[in-house]
């Protein structure tokens, strides 16, 4: 029994996706039957230009290996991920040509690693397990809306590639609900929804001891990629003029509008706000608990509607409360599962603003959160149901 496992990121690279499928391959590692053997084909890190950090680029153990392929540097435009991703997709075909699979795996977050599985899938006649973060899509009809002569052709080619991918799939997970009803028009398929989930590290950190005073600053950080689909810009220097400072916004990581959120903080004459580049989830622990609130913030954006943020399982791990500018299937989930929290309209500075100066600050054990979102136990489902498909 052999299984490829294609994940653009993976451990040690810092992102939603790099955590979800290194989680994941350790627990199918786990289930394999013992024939079994898994072959990973993933990429050397490469989320954050300023993050550096080395890993093998080739890695074996008793029942897998992991190929780590070179892709050149990018700074997250679009662009420089398509060159990224062709060296990705060249590499990966070169290195399998001469493989047996018994089932490809593939998790997708820009649809063409998915689209990648399907190739491989075909030419070796097995099975095709999807797992997919997000709706490449409904992406682009919004990144490009103002490029009305770009958007037509890209979008064009995007339906071809996502019919290919999509209605030749055995089976697709889908990380949000709210994609169900777009995938209704791929019939061929059986569907599953396991979620992302809340890592050990973060189930196992001490408690938040409730302050007995107010605390000076109020420091709200917020840490993950900075891009047009954060939209922080729109945001973040708004409310810190706003609401003075009382208030600290500490924001951690890196992305395609980070330097345009540099130049609308300069622009407004802001001093509240910190910039720092993307930490080990260690460290990450630590600034974490100095923090007042979490924060998230979604750009107002159609595609926004229907996803579910990865960050929302790891901000609800801690007692501290959460502000949260998502709307759509995000909101449903936030009021359905979560509590003690910040709900705003995206991109809504006063809406935001009024609500946490009325904001009483606590701080709330999730149990039930903690206990139904644990990464390990989502995972454990997950790699069953793979398995099955064999």
């Amino acid at each position: 029994m052999r299984i490829l496992f294609l994940s653009f990121y993976f451990e040690p690279d810092l992102c939603a996706g790099s955590f979800r499928n290194t989680s994941l391959f350790q627990e199918l590692r786990k289930q394999l039957p013992e024939d079994g053997f898994i072959y990973v084909l993933t990429t050397l890190p490469n989320r954050y230009k300023t993050y550096k950090t080395s890993a093998l680029a080739e890695e074996k153990g008793a029942n897998y290996m992991i190929r780590r392929i070179g892709v050149p540097e990018h700074k997250g435009g679009m662009m420089d991920q398509a060159k990224s991703f062709g060296t990705f997709y060249r590499e990966s075909m070169r290195l399998v040509k001469d493989e047996r699979f018994d089932l490809v795996y593939a998790s997708s977050s820009r649809l063409f690693t998915a689209f990648l599985g399907r190739r491989i899938a075909q030419k070796k006649k097995c099975p095709l397990y999807l797992d997919i973060r997000d709706i490449f899509v409904d992406t682009m009809k919004d990144v490009l809306k103002r490029k009305p002569l770009l958007q037509k052709p890209v979008i064009a080619v995007a339906k071809m590639v996502e019919r290919y991918t999509f209605s030749h799939a055995t089976h697709i997970n889908l990380v949000s609900k709210g994609f169900k009803e777009y995938f209704k028009r791929y019939k061929a398929p059986s569907y599953s929804f396991f979620t992302n989930g809340i890592d050990d590290v973060f189930l196992n950190v001490q408690r938040q001891k409730e302050q007995q005073q107010e605390p000076n600053p109020i420091i709200i950080t917020y840490a993950g990629n900075m891009g047009s689909g954060q939209g922080l810009e729109k945001i973040v220097p708004q409310a810190a003029k706003l609401l003075g400072n009382r208030y600290l916004f500490r924001l951690i990581g890196d992305g395609g509008t980070k330097k345009v959120l540099q130049q609308k903080l300069e622009e407004l004459g802001v001093t509240n706000v910190e910039l720092l580049n993307p930490v080990p989830r260690n460290e990450l622990l630590e600034y974490y608990a100095k923090s007042t609130f979490l924060f998230l913030h979604l750009n107002d954006l159609e595609a926004f509607k229907k996803v579910l943020p990865s960050k929302l399982f790891e901000y609800g791990a801690f007692d501290n409360p959460i502000i949260a500018g998502v709307g759509g299937y995000a909101a449903q989930f936030i009021k359905g599962h979560l509590s003690n929290y910040i709900l705003f309209q995206p991109t809504d500075v006063d809406d935001l603003v009024e609500q946490l100066r009325r904001f009483t600050i606590r701080y709330e054990v999730r149990t039930e959160f903690r206990e139904r979102f644990a990464r390990k136990a989502i995972m454990e489902r997950m790699a069953a149901d793979i398995l099955r498909k064999l």
